[in-house]
């Protein structure tokens, strides 16, 4: 082989290299851009939520809105055909959740996370609370509700191009909660406990602090160095019905500040019995410290 073809070959095979090389970063480079772009759209049903105080209960709601987009919404052969269950909404389950004990529609719903699927009809609404299990609105159609509630419909002259839901009519005992669409609006009623919350918090605002408040007020005092002898009042009340190791031990140390040693000893094994029956072994040794000291 001449000089020249020897070169005319090596040329060659170094331009066939370099195209391989190009083709593998070009590669490279087209995977690196499928890996990092991301293209963001909105979504055709937008997610919505909503928390509402009602009297002393906080109901929140999750949901999705679908548009009307020209479409017949609640009719027999409408989006939403009437009789049919409906996930109430768009994408996945409709929920809601309650922070006490509630009535809808005059059922008995514990407080808790429902999922809410409705059957629409041209002069009511079946609504149907599920336990909250997960998103999947078809998962809870064969299965029988928490609890099931009458809405009543209405038509509106007002047009509502998004699938809405909200509370109206709040008052201290409940609330209407109302779901609208197109010209069809569906609410049913919410009842909360309110009185009787209230009316327990007052009963125990009245007859005074209980074991917790006074092992705070004793715990302050004793910690910032004031009045001790009040600190002990207040502490043996909290230790009156349930002492606790933990109480008894504080009970311990204000006697031991006020020089009653022997009353110290006597609450502190007390109290190392207990965390020891609890097997709290950080409170047994910090007992068997102090047991230990003040028998010296």
């Amino acid at each position: 082989m001449s000089i020249f073809a020897a070169k005319l070959e090596n040329f060659n095979q170094n331009r066939i290299t370099m195209k391989k090389v190009l083709f593998f970063l070009l590669l490279s480079a087209g995977l690196t851009f499928q890996a990092s772009a991301q293209i963001k759209t909105p979504a055709p049903s937008p997610s919505a939520s909503f928390t509402q105080m009602v009297g002393l209960t906080e109901v929140s709601v999750e949901y999705s809105r679908p548009a009307m987009k020209g479409r017949t919404i609640f009719a027999k052969d409408g989006l939403v055909p009437y009789g049919e269950i409906w996930r109430t909404g768009a994408n996945q389950a409709t929920k809601i959740t309650f922070s006490t004990d509630v009535k809808v529609g005059g059922a008995d719903l514990k407080a808790g996370s429902y999922a809410i699927l409705t059957k629409p009809m041209a002069d009511k609404w079946t609504v149907m609370f599920y336990p909250y299990e997960s998103g999947s609105w078809p998962s809870y159609v064969e299965k029988t509700p928490a609890a099931e509630a009458t809405a009543k419909v209405m038509k509106t002259s007002i047009t509502t191009g998004s699938f809405m839901i909200g509370m109206d009519d709040l008052h201290n005992n409940g609330g209407t909660l109302f779901m609208t669409w197109a010209n069809t609006g569906a609410a049913v009623d919410i009842e909360v406990p309110t009185q009787k919350m209230a009316m327990a918090s007052i009963d125990r605002a009245l007859a005074g602090p209980g074991a917790n408040e006074y092992y705070a007020a004793a715990s302050y005092y004793h910690s910032e160095g004031q009045d001790l002898k009040k600190a002990h009042e207040w502490v043996k009340k909290a230790n009156a019905d349930s002492p606790m190791f933990w109480t008894l031990r504080l009970q311990s140390q204000i006697e031991a500040d006020l020089g009653m040693k022997k009353e110290a000893i006597a609450t502190a094994k007390k109290s190392l019995a207990m965390a020891k029956e609890a097997g709290n072994m950080d409170f047994v040794r910090m007992n068997e410290a102090n047991i230990k000291k003040w028998s010296k």
